[in-house]
């Protein structure tokens, strides 16, 4: 562990002692005296601090310019910058159309939000009375270097940004008015790591009364630990153990700094796990709460064309619904392959189970699909989160009542949004969930902090004058604490020094002089990660690679504890299916005992199965139930009207196929592209075939053979009859021609072709594989000893169903292909086998 400098002192010390000297100097009362902050949360720690220095004396009032100002401003106009996002989307629709540009207002509107807050605060900065000569100087430069066509809209965003926010009656307009100084003979501005442009021209106004108090330099390092991580994982646990060992050693409270949000989070609830009291000053997306995927399942659900996964996905967070109905109706569907809601809506009358439930949803559906006032819908969705069940819950959440005040449906912003112009805007269906999303996107949910929290989560940028015992930087990578940040926005160099936007310098200074203050703390530990999840390489950030250089700072030994684990030996599953008795066996069934007893057993015997997806891209098993039902309808009709146009009637039989199968068009071209080869290829195949003498007889027919105590089940794709008499069994495949030849290598292997033997009893059978393959080349393969393969299988199914029947146990095998792709595979825990 590489230890540099003393213990760290913060700047309060030298702050408030010039400031007491400016107090004496003037002959300044402190209770007439105000001392403007960064940031709020220095106002607690200010007063403490001045209590320690005049523990008799009066104070003076810390505050910050917000502070300062909400006392006095008045609520923005119908047009004004209100800084709430939901609010500000709405009024940037009208700034849109009266550009010209409201047939984009759907792409530009949340862009010119973003570019006119960040505008405000500049605007903000300058006396009312001097923005007319400043926005002069202002406007040419954001159309300088945007002349090109690709660049129109940004140029266009970036104009009516500037005029709205110019048009905008700021908050924080009140402090240039000399009644928001009555009683106050000093202003003494502190400055951050910045110095702020509005408490700059505040002091300025006030002349002799105001004078500006740059941040001391930071001290000495303190104690400093460097930890290099192997991955995230590994930092997150590090970051943990380092806040866990300063706890127990009575360092409190630990700053955690926000530098990686994810990271940060994973770090929270390993803190979490562990009882840490915690207080996160810097919050989280509303969006990512379960109260707000709450509300918008519902509105992506209510579109005209929700997927049927969407729909399912709400239904599960509807209490109104019984579960149980959403539980079979998703069976259904899945069952069924319903994609689409409509399909559901559609053949509702079909599956009494459910049904009744299907017309009271379509009904909460419907009514959020029709285009209406903003005030009007959000009246109707609270009507439909109250019928639903779901308004209960959200009140009770504190998250969920953040996710009502944002969205304006609880009782006060309801009231609101009827007075204000932006809520007779109308929106229809998609214009109304956008902006939902966006404005749950903008919100931080901020969860209520312990009275005394042992971990302080806060911006990185937030550590500067702050009380704590350690602190613990995590992400400290090149990637996720750069030397020079990233400016927010979409302005250009020019465009940020004619607005007084912070450049690229600006924000490295910031954050290299965050970095100094941030080690001159009591004790750091510092990590990064030398590989990011997917394995690529690391390196530590730029601040930490300067901090260390000449240094020879060795790293800090792992914070973890090693703990003691019980060893638990897995071994292969040993089940016994005898009180599970086989009655009826299909060929598909057989194969999968053949290949593991223990797949038998889970996915059989047990009836455990994957839940069918609905929502996947079509794929080669889609092609191969599409061709079969194409084969069947197509020879049916033939053979009811053999002299026929044969291709002809195969193009229809494949288009009635796919709209029973409800295929996409767009989905299942590349399949339809290949038919026309496809049918030729059989239709050739057809004739050489017919040429010796083979006709269709049936297809797709169920059939059933008992074999002792048990019964042989299965549906057999196609069976011809010969000159002679003789009946051929044929099975489709749509695999590579390989993987059907080798089916037939070893007879004895072949499960498919001798179960359907022997469901036909017939000795003198012929049995083969027809490959249709999507080039055209349609090949039958042969099986020349059907018979004998399927007496050495109802040999083989005797005995390994009596020995099920005996109760030996069916074990995992564990072997080959078998285990790649087998849904039982979580369940014998094969992956977890001691050997």
């Amino acid at each position: 562990m590489g230890v540099i400098g003393t213990a760290a002192q913060t700047p309060w010390a030298e702050w408030l002692g010039r400031v007491r000297q400016q107090l004496d100097a003037r002959a300044v009362h402190p209770s007439r005296a105000v001392v403007l902050l960064p940031y709020a949360q220095l106002m607690p720690i200010a007063r403490r601090h001045w209590a320690q220095v005049s523990p008799e004396g009066f104070a003076p009032r810390f505050e910050t310019t917000m502070d300062r100002a909400g006392r006095h401003a008045a609520e923005p106009g119908p047009e004004d910058i209100s800084f709430d996002r939901g609010r500000d989307l709405v009024t940037a629709r009208g700034w849109l159309e009266r550009a010209g540009l409201g047939a984009k207002a759907s792409v530009l509107a949340g862009r010119l939000v973003d570019a006119a807050w960040q505008v405000a605060g500049c605007v903000a900065a300058v006396p009312p009375q001097a923005r007319d000569a400043w926005a002069l100087q202002a406007r040419p430069a954001l159309s300088a270097g945007l002349d090109a066509p690709v660049l129109a809209l940004e140029a266009a965003v970036a104009r009516i940004a500037l005029e709205w926010a110019l048009a905008t009656r700021h908050p924080r307009d009140v402090l240039f008015e000399d009644a928001a100084w009555n009683g106050v003979d000093l202003l003494v501005a502190c400055e951050g790591l910045q110095p702020d442009p509005l408490a700059q021209a505040i002091a300025a106004r006030l002349g002799d009364r105001a004078v500006r108090l740059p941040l001391p330099e930071a001290a000495a390092a303190g104690e400093v630990r460097l930890h290099a991580c192997t991955d995230p994982a590994d930092e997150a646990q590090r970051a943990a153990a380092c806040v866990l060992r300063h706890l127990e050693a009575g360092r409190a409270p630990v700053a955690l700094a926000a530098i990686d949000r994810g990271l940060t989070r994973r770090i929270r609830a390993m803190l979490g796990v562990r009882g840490v009291s915690v207080r996160d000053e810097t919050g989280w997306k509303l969006s990512t709460t379960r109260a707000a995927a709450q509300v918008m399942g519902l509105l992506q659900a209510s579109r005209r064309t929700a997927a049927s996964d969407d729909v399912l996905e709400w239904l599960k967070d509807v209490p109104a619904l019984a579960s149980f109905s959403v539980d079979a109706l998703e069976r259904t569907v899945r069952r069924n392959g319903w994609r689409d809601w409509h399909e559901v809506s559609r053949l509702a009358q079909d599956a009494p189970p459910w049904a009744g439930a299907v017309p009271q949803v379509d009904g909460w559906r419907e009514s959020l699909q029709a285009p209406r006032a903003l005030s009007q819908w959000q009246v109707v969705l609270r009507e439909v989160l109250q019928s639903t069940g779901a308004w209960t819950s959200l009140q009770r959440d504190e998250a969920g009542q953040q996710v009502l005040q944002v969205l304006g449906l609880d009782d006060v912003s309801l009231g609101l949004w009827r007075e204000w112009p932006q809520g007779a805007r109308r929106l229809g269906a998609g214009e109304f969930i956008a902006w939902a999303a966006d404005t749950l996107e903008s919100a931080s949910f901020i969860p209520p902090a312990p009275r005394e929290a042992q971990v302080v989560i806060l911006p990185f940028a937030q550590i500067v004058a702050r009380d704590f015992a350690a602190v613990v930087l995590a992400g400290c990578d090149e990637a996720r604490l750069p030397a020079a940040p990233e400016p927010p926005g979409a302005w250009t160099r020019a465009q940020r020094a004619a607005l007084g936007l912070p450049a690229r310098e600006t924000l490295a200074r910031e954050q290299a002089l965050a970095w100094r203050h941030a080690l001159a703390m009591p004790l750091v530990d510092v990590l990064w990660r030398t590989a990011d999840g997917a394995g690529e390489p690391v390196l530590p950030s730029p601040l930490v690679q300067g901090w260390t250089l000449g240094r020879g700072v060795a790293e800090a030994a792992d914070p973890r504890e090693l703990a003691t684990l019980d060893v638990q030996v897995i071994t292969q599953p040993q089940a016994i299916g005898s009180s599970l008795p086989v009655e009826r066996l299909s060929a598909s069934a057989y194969e999968d005992l053949r290949r593991c007893p223990y797949r038998f057993f889970a996915l059989r015997q047990l009836g455990l199965q994957e839940a069918n997806e609905i929502d996947v891209e079509l794929d080669k098993r889609d092609f191969g139930t599409w061709l079969h039902l194409v084969l069947r309808e197509f020879h049916e009709e033939d053979a009811r009207a053999p002299d026929g146009d044969r291709a002809a009637l195969l193009d229809r039989c494949a288009d009635s196929a796919a709209r029973r199968l409800g295929l996409a068009n767009g989905e299942f071209l590349p399949y339809r592209a290949a038919w026309p080869q496809v049918r030729d290829g059989y239709l050739a195949w057809l004739q050489q075939h017919e040429a010796q003498g083979w006709r269709f007889a049936s297809a797709e027919t169920d059939h059933a053979m008992p074999l002792e105590r048990w019964q042989l089940i299965g549906r057999i794709d196609r069976i011809d009859t010969g000159p002679d008499g003789r009946r051929m069994v044929i099975d489709y495949k749509t695999e590579g021609l390989n993987a059907t030849r080798e089916r037939v290598k070893v007879s004895q292997e072949d499960t498919q072709l001798a179960f359907y033997a022997a469901l036909l009893e017939d000795d003198e059978l012929a049995a083969a594989y027809v490959n249709v393959g999507e080039r055209g080349d349609t090949v039958r393969v042969q099986q020349d000893d059907v018979v004998a393969a399927r007496d050495a299988l109802l040999d083989g199914i005797r005995h390994d169903l009596g020995r099920i029947a005996d109760g030996v146990p069916l074990q995992a095998l564990g072997e080959g292909r078998a285990c790649e792709f087998c849904a039982a595979r979580g369940l014998c825990r094969k992956d977890g086998w001691h050997d």
